[in-house]
């Protein structure tokens, strides 16, 4: 579908996982489901999201892998790993910094989302984004979501590294990029007025 492109917005997202049974549909997945779905914090918020492969313009995956199983179309679709090639390393699993790839061991081969390339490449919707009631996950032109209130972002940085992407995540409108620090989500050193219950430290007794 030329002119169309993917974007996902978590702050859309219900839960009803509707996507996860959608992509099990999709004819190059072998009945399992590619869609990355998340609890935000389940002990605080029913908050979900549900994400796709972000295909990196470079992407890290492919950088990485031994047997060169893993492919790039011309149109930036980055293809699950081929499976006369790949050697089921998970150097792939191990390297992408969004954690997408899935190591499928009664295969021995990594797979992922490819955007249903089985169906784009003959003109039609993801199955995801045909079945998403919230529009969390869309296929549709950019004129069509300029529309919504937040604005469309495919730059990523973790840490110093930039990463962009052929699908675009919403951000709010003051926003330019994603910013993901491994950093704010480590114990730099426990706090001492935390008492080793709250911290989940076995305490003897």
């Amino acid at each position: 579908m030329f002119g169309y492109e993917f974007y996902v917005d978590p702050s859309r997202c219900i839960g009803c996982q509707s996507c996860m049974k959608a992509c099990e549909e999709c004819e190059t997945h072998r009945g399992k489901s590619m869609i990355n779905f998340d609890f935000i914090d389940r002990r605080e918020t029913i908050g979900t999201a549900a994400y796709v492969c972000w295909h990196c313009d470079d992407p890290t995956c492919a950088e990485v892998c031994p047997a060169d199983a893993i492919k790039k179309g011309e149109d930036g679709v980055v293809h699950s790993s081929l499976k006369p090639r790949c050697i089921a390393c998970w150097n792939c699993v191990l390297a992408c910094p969004f954690g997408i790839p899935k190591k499928v061991p009664e295969y021995e081969q990594m797979m992922k989302c490819d955007m249903c390339y089985d169906r784009t490449s003959a003109g039609k919707r993801p199955m995801c984004a045909t079945v998403c009631p919230s529009q969390a996950l869309a296929y549709v032109r950019p004129e069509d979501i300029a529309q919504r209130r937040e604005k469309p972002s495919n730059i990523f940085y973790f840490g110093e590294q930039r990463v962009t992407t052929k699908v675009f995540m919403m951000v709010p409108p003051q926003q330019n990029s994603v910013s993901i620090d491994v950093v704010d989500y480590m114990w730099e050193g426990e706090d001492e007025s935390v008492s080793p219950a709250e911290r989940g430290t076995p305490v003897a007794g």
